[in-house]
């Protein structure tokens, strides 16, 4: 680390100097050009030469004053961290304005250095592993948790940081930062079962810093839940169709009891629920582990739109709102048909569920402008107060957990739509207000727009 030059003290003649003016330091200069002039005016008039005598009075204040440039000089060039030398008139003023600048100047680097080293310190510390850039990816530093996690190894300095990172997801991620702004996640290797967690953030021109840190465990509980989720719900499909099924033969005997009528009805609506909510669970665990289904479909969004506007008609039939279709745009979406009717369908079904019967509007739409296509479904329902907002895409988040068991919501719906658009490279965007109704809207980029002639 580099260490700043030690300042030394000034001498007692130089701590005795003050921000004075220019002036002030001129006038020793002049007064001791005219001690000269008088000595050599009184010696020259005594002998009879004085102007020769003044001429030589003159000059030796130039050699003076050229003897005090060359020692400044000197002292610049050659120990310009030594105390300067002692000299007078504007000559001392001015080694001295140079030296407690350069004091100040080390005071400053002093603190810089020493904040450099804390910094420094503290990310050798870390257990997450830090890699610097510079302007050409090329490693410039890098922690020794980088060495553990990520291999990097003195070798490396210099060496493209894409060299040592191959992955395509990662060299994607490298020049696509803003399609991923929380990181990706990346296996090391095909032996081992590791995983880091990898973030990018420029500064500078085009140098980069790079955070990674494992997320190994967290990786492996995540696929145990993932598998423990989709192993229940598999297991649960087959008991809840046979008590179904029961239920339906009993309730549909001819001697059956009408005393039993409300609690095999309660059966069968939990059972239906239950059903419902294995479904959901399943298709959100596919939707999670199966990313290999097509995305290139070209849907075409006129023809979606009418079918789930029929669907929501059938749906809406005991609620009674009043549904509006409102298409302007003449651009189909690429991607897959089956996830898209089925995220779109869970917007328009809670639009219905969570608004009142009474005098209910709910508007769906499929608009773009050139460069976003977006489908909205819009309400004056409940509402939904602003708190709720960011956490709305989780699994079983409920603003109100017994409206949701009345309307007979499993809580995944909304996380279901956030993974089939985050798979079309689209987002959710929701404006609601208590009481004032909601409006979702899936936003997808250019890319997924297809541009069709009607």
């Amino acid at each position: 680390m580099y260490e700043p030059y030690p300042t030394p003290e000034l001498s007692h003649e130089y701590k005795n100097y003050r921000y004075s003016s220019l002036w002030h330091y001129a006038k020793q200069d002049l007064r001791q050009l005219f001690f000269f002039m008088v000595i050599a005016g009184l010696v020259g008039f005594g002998i009879g030469y004085f102007w020769i005598c003044i001429a030589l009075a003159c000059f030796l204040f130039i050699v003076l004053q050229l003897r005090a440039l060359y020692l400044v000089n000197a002292w610049i060039a050659n120990r310009p961290y030594d105390v300067p030398p002692n000299l007078d008139g504007i000559w001392g003023a001015l080694l001295f304005n140079i030296y407690r600048s350069q004091r100040q100047e080390r005071v400053v680097q002093a603190e810089m250095v020493g904040l450099i080293d804390r910094a420094q310190s503290s990310l050798i510390a870390l257990a997450e592993a830090v890699v610097l850039t510079d302007e050409l990816q090329q490693i410039e530093w890098w922690n020794p948790a980088a060495t553990q996690l990520l291999g990097i190894q003195e070798l490396d300095r210099g060496r493209n940081l894409l060299g040592i990172l191959r992955q395509p997801a990662f060299i994607d991620y490298f020049h696509h930062l803003e399609q991923h702004p929380d990181g990706i996640k990346l296996k090391l290797s095909l032996e081992e079962e590791r995983y880091v967690q990898i973030k990018l953030t420029r500064f500078g021109t085009e140098s980069r810093l790079l955070l990674a840190y494992d997320v190994t465990r967290m990786h492996n509980l995540e696929q145990m839940r993932k598998d423990f989720v989709d192993n229940i719900s598999h297991e649960l499909r087959t008991p809840l169709t046979v008590l179904s099924g029961y239920l339906e033969m009993f309730t549909d005997q001819d001697d059956f009891n009408p005393r039993w009528k409300r609690p095999f009805e309660q059966m069968q609506a939990q059972t239906k629920r239950m059903n419902a909510l294995v479904n959901d669970l399943l298709l959100l665990s596919r939707l999670e582990n199966d990313k290999t289904i097509a995305k290139n479909q070209i849907v075409d969004m006129r023809g979606l739109m009418n079918q789930l506007f029929d669907d929501a008609q059938a749906y809406n039939s005991e609620y009674g709102h009043q549904l509006n279709l409102d298409i302007d745009s003449h651009c189909d979406l690429i991607g897959s048909d089956i996830e898209l009717a089925s995220a779109f369908g869970n917007l328009i079904t809670n639009a219905i569920k969570y608004t009142p019967k009474e005098s209910g509007a709910i508007t769906i739409g499929w608009h773009d402008d050139q460069t976003h296509g977006y489908f909205t479904v819009e309400d004056n329902g409940i509402g939904i107060d602003p708190k709720h907002l960011p956490r709305l895409t989780e699994r079983f988040y409920r603003v109100d957990t017994a409206r949701s068991r009345q309307t007979g919501g499993t809580g995944l719906g909304l996380a279901i739509v956030k993974h089939v658009l985050m798979q079309h490279g689209a987002h959710l965007e929701i404006v609601s207000r208590p009481n004032q109704g909601s409006c979702f809207k899936a936003v997808f980029p250019k890319e997924r727009l297809y541009q069709t002639e009607h």
